[in-house]
């Protein structure tokens, strides 16, 4: 009978950044086993699947192994089975893609003239056809 908080054992295998992220989601109602809403302190055993809305996506975790400590990712993913269906998995790969990195400048030429931004817009409009 291994029992562990909630909150600890999302941030323990990874899936919140830190443990008061995972406090917050819990205290948020969007952790959940079936259409309980779990509080912070809730504990949960191995086999139980969680329901974890995280930043507009809903993610199925499966328990599989019960840990008190956070870990590495290689030994974290052991711990769960993600069977969040791929219709959701693709809606982060849809807005994900396409996104470029942001345009940097060189240190210390400051910010851009009026003359600097007309040319950089020029040339994504040339660029983007």
């Amino acid at each position: 009978m291994n029992k562990v908080r909630v909150d600890k054992w999302l941030w323990s295998v990874r899936i919140f950044k830190s443990r008061t992220m995972a406090t917050d989601a819990c205290k948020g109602n969007k952790v959940s086993i079936g259409e309980d809403r779990l509080k912070p302190s809730s504990l949960i055993s191995e086999g139980d699947i969680l329901e974890v809305k995280k930043d507009g996506y809903n993610f199925i975790y499966q328990v599989e192994k019960i840990i008190q400590k956070r870990v590495g990712f290689e030994l974290a993913v052991e711990c769960y089975k993600n069977l969040t269906p791929e219709d959701e998995l693709n809606k982060f790969k849809d807005w994900y893609i396409g996104k470029a990195a942001s345009e940097k400048r060189e240190k210390g030429t400051g910010r851009p003239t009026k003359r600097d931004r007309r040319n950089l817009d020029l040339f994504k409009d040339d660029y983007d056809e």
